[in-house]
């Protein structure tokens, strides 16, 4: 989803000015990227985002009054269709784990450069979530930890899934990409776009982070592997 002149646009929400300004101006001189407003809580996030209703929202955690993760959660609410990139300093971040459950699509650390910047936001405009097989999984891995075990609810609903879904399901939880998915399956890219899709559908999830953790509370993925 973009504006009419084609590019995505975006809110900063960030309690320091500082950052606010510094990622505007990053983000601004991107041809294909408009910063649209910012907001310097949650509750200006919340409010903004009713306002101007934004592609993509960067979002920091720690913010006075109301926080990014209960922010995330009320704008995913209310509007599915805004993905949310939280912003970190830290990589092993435990509040990071609590908005990705929330409905952020992916996370950024904020020492990126501004090249990942503007890419962070094209991923997660155009749908897929920011989860590089690294950081990412490793911090999914780790607190899905903390929720003891599988959920039977959830543990019922893996078997909605096909043999095939399931299997693309647990390799969409230790960070693949559709193209990874591909070679490791010696299938086509699109196929493999189309059992994510139904995966989706199937599950009621709303994106490959959602279903990332889907596999690891509902046990079909064990903390640190398969």
């Amino acid at each position: 989803m973009t504006s009419g002149t084609g590019k995505i646009r975006v809110l900063i929400a960030d309690d320091q000015d500082m950052v606010r300004q510094g990622f505007t101006v990053l983000l601004n001189t991107k041809p294909d990227i408009e910063v649209v407003g910012q907001a310097e809580d949650g509750y200006a996030a919340i409010a903004r985002a009713d306002e101007l209703a934004p592609d993509v929202v960067l979002m920091d955690i720690r913010m006075p009054d109301l926080g990014g993760i209960e922010a995330t959660r009320r704008i995913t609410e209310v509007h599915p269709a805004i993905k949310v990139l939280v912003l970190t300093t830290f990589d092993l971040d435990e509040y990071v784990y609590d908005a990705l459950r929330s409905g952020a699509s992916g996370f950024l650390l904020k020492d990126a450069s501004a090249d990942q910047l503007a890419e962070a936001v094209r991923i997660v405009a155009a749908g897929d979530a920011l989860l590089a097989p690294g950081i990412t999984r490793r911090l999914i891995a780790e607190f899905s930890r903390l929720d003891g075990n599988p959920r039977p609810p959830l543990k019922q609903r893996v078997g909605d899934l096909t043999e095939r879904e399931t299997e693309v399901l647990a390799l969409i939880a230790q960070g693949l990409s559709n193209a990874e998915i591909a070679e490791r399956l010696f299938v086509a890219e699109q196929t493999v776009k189309t059992h994510v899709g139904r995966i989706l559908v199937k599950l009621g999830l709303r994106d490959r982070t959602q279903a990332a953790i889907f596999a690891y509370e509902s046990g079909l993925i064990r903390p640190g592997g398969r």
